[in-house]
This record gives C-alpha cells, sequence and structure tokens, in this order.
C-alpha cells in the first residue's frame, strides 16, 4: 500500500501543476465571454488546450525518467520502492490526459457551464466506478490505477464532446463562427 500511496502522492502533485493553468484559462475565458468578445474567446480555447496538451507530454516524459528518484524521496525501503516503480506507466503515461481534462475543466467554468460539468462528471464517474469494481479485485492496484486513467480519459471524451456540440453556453462562443464572421 505504501508503493501505490507514494504513486498516488506524485500523481496529485504533479495534476496539481496542469491545473493552475486550468484556472488561467478559467479567468481568462471568463474575461472575454462576459465581454461577448467570442472570436477571442476561441482563442483562448484553443491556446489553453495547446498549451495543457504541450505541457502534459513533457511532464510525462519527466516522470517517467524521474519517478524513482521522485519516489526515493518518500522511503528509502526497497520492497515499497518496488511496487512503486509498478506504478510508473500509470502515473506518467497519464499525465497528458490529465493535463487536458483539468484544462477542459476551466473552461467550463470559465463560462458557467456548470451543469454539464457535474452531470458529465457523473455520467463519467459511474462508467469508471463500474469498472473499478470488476478491474480491482482481478488485477489488484493496476486495476485501480487503469480505472483512474479511465476516469481521466472519459473526462476529456466528454469535455471535447461538449466543445464539439456547440450547445448551451458555448453557442454565443461559436454562433458568430458560423455566420462567418471568425
Amino acid at each position: 500500500m505504501a508503493g501505490h500511496q507514494i504513486c498516488v502522492q506524485i500523481w496529485l502533485a504533479v495534476s496539481l501543476l496542469t491545473d493552475a493553468l486550468a484556472l488561467s484559462g478559467q479567468a481568462l475565458l471568463a474575461t472575454n465571454y462576459s465581454q461577448a468578445n467570442y472570436q477571442q474567446a476561441r482563442k483562448v480555447i484553443y491556446s489553453v488546450l495547446k498549451i495543457g496538451l504541450a505541457t502534459g507530454f513533457p511532464l510525462a516524459v519527466f516522470l517517467f525518467i524521474g519517478f524513482e528518484a521522485l519516489s526515493g524521496l518518500f522511503t528509502t525501503d526497497a520492497e515499497v520502492l518496488q511496487i512503486a516503480w509498478s506504478g510508473t506507466l500509470f502515473v506518467a503515461g497519464s499525465q497528458p490526459v490529465n493535463a487536458i481534462a483539468f484544462v477542459l475543466d476551466g473552461l467550463y467554468y470559465g463560462v458557467s457551464d456548470y451543469e454539464y460539468a457535474a452531470v458529465s462528471m457523473v455520467v463519467v464517474g459511474l462508467i469508471s466506478s463500474a469498472f473499478l469494481l470488476v478491474a480491482a479485485p482481478l488485477f489488484s492496484v493496476a486495476g485501480v490505477w487503469t480505472g483512474l486513467f479511465l476516469f481521466m480519459t472519459l473526462r476529456v471524451v466528454a469535455g471535447f464532446w461538449r466543445l464539439g456540440t456547440k450547445s448551451g453556453p458555448w453557442k454565443v462562443i461559436y454562433c458568430d463562427m458560423e455566420k462567418g464572421k471568425g
């Protein structure tokens, strides 16, 4: 359990770095959205998503290369470190997905799309929980990490789906674009 907890702590710490990007995107989008500057709002959306992806991949590489040193900050116990190392691919590999999921959260909140954020989180949570109920007993900690990765991936899918439908508060951001203005 200690090795798994090291993975969780590193995963959370690095995830909070990309969550800071979501806060920036939220503020920038909210400003442009509230001022009806929809062309600039679209630029913010695309820029923050690109930066999120560009941040997620280097973080994944950094974690994969430096995970042993990072986990060594938590313990010197060889068995615990061995278990922690087994979670490296999940912790490192999930960073690009995490970055986009957190950025999408910031975008939801930037346009006050709280209802969709809540409903999609419940649906994604139910699907991921059902997966965990099956995977955790079969695959132990690997099943838990796979469930967490599924949860984050489904959040990204739900986020891009919402942006793609251009419905709810997103409708006004894209309406002038559809009329040929931008």
